[in-house]
């Protein structure tokens, strides 16, 4: 069925009440598991109807945040969602309590009681209001950023459109545009630091209520970290420090050297890799899409039935439009077993790295789509990650289709691109420590310990006063992870470093590759990141030994790269 088809209906409340409360009096009148197993289907059946409706919502009021009636709708499921968590509790602690647990482990697996024993620890009926305004305040944050407008050389953009012009290869226009984006978040500060002062101190509070410290160990559990804590991203950020950032220094040494620019850069030259510009696609977005096309096809049986379902039923909306809100991401439509990528294209790389980025997680839950229950389509974040990450890297086979004559920049500037995010998004990581274990830092402070953290993680950049918005240490504020789902960051880094690991097999053996990464893939989210990683061949990024071996060879690859007559 084709995405504009899908049928939209507002469900009450209170009907999700009672039918949860009738489900659960059946499960406790079960006396035999293939009773309690039918109760259960229809409690998934359910549940899946409701999170249809409030994904189309989600869905179609990002696509336009202008539009009346779903932004009504999304203030609806957003003071609703935190009322059916309350619901979903009560069900799961009758699931846990059922005589008949022993049963589902054995069919269903064990990954939705564990996850389900974390669900209980983040949730409690009297944070109800906090997380209505949690979700409220968050909403708020992306509406604003959706809503802007930037003047530049006498015409006005929004932030995603104003982006290829903060790539430009000429020099002055290339900063305009960044003084102009920065200007805007300048404009907008004490809003900015409002909304975040609010979601920190609320945070803080629901944490308390709940009998933690801080927020750090509920965004912990919010976040399902299964086979993880806190220590082993500590241990994780070490080895970012020791090995990747002096790689990631040395990459943008050697970019300084071939613009002609003094080191450290300016965020305005970091942003352009070489000088005759950053690698752009090769064509419009219908021949991005075409070319897509020909590498699904070409990739694996697999891939090419789930490219091809994503096109004819039109479940891809990827053009930058007024009132769209920014960024991109992938979801799943429960009811009609399939995915949907939201983008948006601005004919800058980005472009590509949404067909095979957001393309690989929609493949991943597409080979997922009939799993039961639907929480095990989905790994954890991180594990999440990997699909999206690695499938860029199996994309380089067809560089030349989607980048023309710009091929071979672009296979490098992606392989450095991977090594330098995950300084950038482990520094994004650690912030949030510092934030959410020193709660009343002022906006002022806060910003101070970014521009520390930038220090440390990022010495390649020069903080110099040329875009205040940057050297005043306020740049973390367009990073809307940061507002919206506190803790993920952690999770691009982690999965980084397999997707590493992935490129580092292609380059012996891509059809060995593919196969670990389906060995991988295949198993959904039915165990935990650790061991889908186990269960695939691959290394576990906790363990220094893999950061230490990728960057010697990455390091190694990229020294001998051949940059010949490339300006």
């Amino acid at each position: 069925m084709k995405f504009k088809e899908m049928q939209y209906e507002r469900i009450s409340v209170e009907k999700i009440a009672e039918e949860t409360k009738a489900l659960i009096e059946e499960l406790k009148a079960a006396k035999s598991f293939s009773e309690a197993e039918e109760v259960f289907l229809r409690m998934e059946a359910m549940q899946g109807h409701v999170d249809t409706m409030s994904t189309l919502t989600h869905i179609r009021h990002s696509i336009n945040t202008e539009d009346k009636f779903y932004d009504e709708e999304e203030n609806y499921w957003n003071n609703a969602s935190p009322k059916i968590q309350e619901y979903r509790q009560e069900w799961v602690k009758a699931l846990l309590a059922s005589p008949f647990k022993a049963d589902f482990e054995k069919k269903y697996g064990s990954i939705m009681f564990v996850n389900a024993e974390m669900d209980l620890k983040t949730f409690s009926p009297e944070i109800i209001p906090d997380l209505q305004k949690e979700n409220e305040l968050v909403t708020a944050y992306e509406k604003l950023l959706a809503s802007a407008q930037i003047p530049f050389e006498g015409k006005v953009y929004t932030l995603s459109q104003i982006t290829p012009f903060k790539n430009d290869k000429d020099d002055a226009r290339r900063l305009s545009a960044w003084k102009a984006e920065g200007q805007w978040y300048k404009d907008n500060q004490q809003e900015l630091d409002r909304l975040y002062d609010e979601l920190v101190k609320l945070r803080d509070g629901m944490g308390k209520k709940l009998g933690y410290k801080d927020f750090t160990e509920l965004g912990y559990y919010r976040m399902k970290r299964n086979c993880y804590k806190k220590q082993d991203v500590e241990k994780f950020r070490e080895a970012v420090q020791k090995y990747l950032v002096p790689l990631a220094a040395k990459v943008y040494e050697r970019q300084a050297e071939r613009l002609g620019k003094s080191y450290p850069l300016s965020y305005a030259d970091a942003a352009i890799e070489f000088r005759s510009g950053n690698p752009k696609p090769a064509g419009n977005p219908d021949e991005i899409v075409e070319a897509g096309k020909k590498f699904y096809d070409w990739l694996s049986p697999e891939t090419s039935e789930f490219f091809n379902h994503m096109i004819q039923d039109e479940l891809m909306d990827l053009l930058s439009t007024k009132g769209k809100q920014g960024g991109g991401y992938c979801t799943s439509i429960l009811d009609y077993k399939t995915p949907f990528i939201f983008a948006n294209f601005n004919g800058t790389q980005h472009d590509i790295e949404v067909i095979t980025h957001e393309a690989g997680h929609a493949f991943a839950a597409y080979v997922n789509r009939n799993r039961v229950p639907a929480e095990t389509i989905w790994p954890g974040m991180e594990a999440c990650e990997v699909h999206s990450m690695s499938m860029e890297f199996f994309a380089e086979a067809f560089s030349e289709e989607f980048f023309g004559k710009d091929a071979r920049k672009y296979n490098y500037s992606h392989l450095a691109g991977a090594l330098t995010f995950i300084p950038y998004g482990t520094m994004v990581d650690h912030f949030q420590h510092i934030v959410y274990e020193n709660p009343h830092l002022s906006p002022a402070e806060r910003h101070a310990e970014w521009k520390k953290l930038v220090q440390i993680y990022q010495p390649w950049l020069k903080l110099d006063g040329e875009i205040p918005f940057y050297s005043e240490g306020e740049g973390w504020q367009r990073q809307h992870h940061i507002y919206s789902m506190p803790f993920y960051y952690i999770d691009y880094c982690l999965a980084q470093t397999v997707a590493l690991e992935f490129w580092n097999k292609i380059q012996k053996d891509q059809k060995d590759a593919w196969k670990h990464y389906m060995d991988y893939t295949k198993q959904g989210g039915s165990v935990v990141f650790t061991e889908l990683l186990k269960n695939a061949g691959m290394e576990s990024p906790f363990e220094e030994s893999c950061l230490r071996g990728i960057c010697e060879t990455a390091a190694k690859y990229l020294s001998d790269y051949d940059l010949t007559g490339i300006e």
